[in-house]
């Protein structure tokens, strides 16, 4: 066997307990927010993207209307 051979093998042990360890320090040492906090920040996230889109909305149609307007007067 030629040393590539170790070489790569070596990495790709490197690479799996790399994986392994984000994976257990994400379950052990980080602090998640619990079930309904995660629940009532998504429908807040949720609702003022709504907002926002209906803001664009609004803004974009009215650029739409006064730009129409202006061009029909040449």
């Amino acid at each position: 066997m030629d040393i590539t051979y170790f070489r790569s093998k070596f990495k790709e042990m490197n690479l799996v307990q790399y994986i392994k360890d984000a994976f257990d320090e994400l379950r052990f040492k980080m602090s998640w927010i619990s079930w309904e906090e995660a629940q009532k920040s998504t429908v807040v996230v949720a609702v003022f993207t709504v907002i926002f889109a209906i803001a664009v909305f609004a803004v974009d149609k009215l650029f739409q209307t006064g730009l129409t307007e202006y061009f029909k007067l040449f």
